[in-house]
């Protein structure tokens, strides 16, 4: 019987907060890595055509909704492939393009593969490297069994292009391991994700983590003397109770006549954004059908600054999925069975992975580093006409960096209360 191989995947949390401290020690990254001749294959890019990653996000969401479509929806699509690339050091043959091709990567050369890994290295990186503005810690380990030794290439890879840190672990005693990679998994994400895996078999070897930590204050906060209660309609016979924030500003926004939504873009205090699709009612299922790159790219495109009345509610949603079986309805399942080929691990045919967990929480709320300087904007402007836009409805969230061009996150917002 093959080995077990455990790949837990996870994002901690995503929160608008008032005080954001720079928690981690940043490496050094110099501001060429993204611009040294070679293309970011995680780019966003509405110019070139370049991969077909940025497409990964909508396929796995619309995977995801095939199976939940009234519910909440909340993942790291930077989180999940960063696992699986890392996984992918030491796949071969149909595993290895199955890997790659189901997160967008296609015609697979020795050079290409190359690539890939550089492009995850570098974002990586940036990533980690932010301002006093933004705390986003992503990072990656491995447990492996005691006594069990990977591949030295392996270990060399993963340290190089994803600078996995290493652990062992007793999986004959599956309930102290999983005590113990729990513990890590909650120190790493402040608390947020205490329980990440359910269970473990003995036959287990070696458990590959990927944790994404986000923390960010809104650019124009809300007023939480402005919050007020309101009814949020969950469906056409259903609402909720939630308190709904408010706020006057210029932002970017569009409506899309040709879906019939509404698009609005809330910066985060450094390089991150919020980008918020409010469907028209009846329109959500045409709007996720449309979900693609080029959409995103049209948007992008369409947005224009006007004054918005804009209205949000708190929310505080989260997410729990496996991987596994949503990855094999998107063709990639050969690595899930006995025809896994990770002997770039272990040196031979003897492993497959027998879990991908992901777990998340979206936590939003008004505060921000400067709400009495946000209102008295607010004041000064009052006078000037303003267009209300008022999430009270299911709606899309995608939080992208603009420096990477890459999405750290994506959702939709069914019911804002259901944690």
């Amino acid at each position: 019987m093959k080995n077990l191989l455990c790949l837990c995947l996870l994002l901690a949390a995503l929160c608008a907060v008032t005080h954001c401290h720079y928690e981690d020690i940043c490496h050094e990254v110099n501001n060429t890595n993204l611009h040294d001749g070679r293309q970011n294959l995680l780019a966003h890019n509405c110019d070139k055509q370049g991969s077909n990653y940025a497409d990964f996000v909508f396929r796995f969401y619309k995977q995801v909704i095939s199976k939940e479509a009234d519910k909440n929806v909340f993942f790291s699509p930077m989180s999940i492939s960063t696992a699986f690339a890392m996984l992918a050091v030491g796949a071969k043959s149909t595993t290895l393009s199955q890997i790659f091709e189901g997160l967008g990567f296609d015609g697979l050369t020795e050079t290409h593969i190359q690539d890939i890994h550089e492009s995850f290295h570098k974002v990586l990186a940036v990533l980690n490297c932010t301002d006093v503005n933004i705390t986003l810690n992503i990072g990656n380990a491995l447990f492996t069994a005691i006594g069990y030794e990977p591949q030295e290439t392996f270990l060399q890879n993963t340290k190089q292009f994803y600078d996995a840190e290493f652990l062992s672990s007793d999986f004959q005693n599956p309930e102290e391991a999983k005590k113990q990679i729990n513990k890590y998994v909650e120190e790493k994400t402040k608390g947020k994700i205490p329980q990440l895996i359910g269970r473990l078999d003995p036959a287990t070897v070696l458990v590959l983590i990927n944790y994404i930590y986000f923390k960010a204050a809104w650019e124009n906060p809300f007023d939480p003397l402005r919050t007020y209660e309101d009814d949020f309609f969950v469906n056409t016979t259903a609402s909720v109770r939630v308190k709904m924030m408010q706020h006057d500003s210029d932002y970017d926004s569009y409506y899309d006549h040709d879906l019939s939504c509404e698009v609005v873009e809330l910066p985060y205090q450094g390089t991150a954004r919020a980008l918020l699709i409010l469907p028209d009612d009846g329109k959500m299922k045409q709007v996720e059908d449309a979900l693609s790159k080029e959409t995103v790219c049209k948007w992008d495109n369409k947005l224009a600054t006007r004054r918005l009345n804009l209205h949000l509610p708190h929310i505080s949603i989260s997410g729990s999925y496996d991987v596994k079986n949503l990855f094999e309805e998107m063709g990639i399942t050969d690595v899930f069975s006995s025809k896994a080929d990770l002997s770039g691990i272990s040196g031979s045919h003897d492993l497959w992975v027998s879990q991908a967990i992901h777990k998340a929480l979206l936590k939003v709320d008004e505060t921000g580093t400067e709400a009495a300087g946000a209102t008295a904007i607010i004041v000064s402007r009052i006078h000037h006409p303003s267009d209300t836009i008022k999430f009270n409805k299911p709606f899309i969230i995608l939080i992208s960096d603009k420096k990477t061009s890459t999405t750290l996150f994506m959702g939709k917002v069914v019911n804002p209360t259901v944690k």
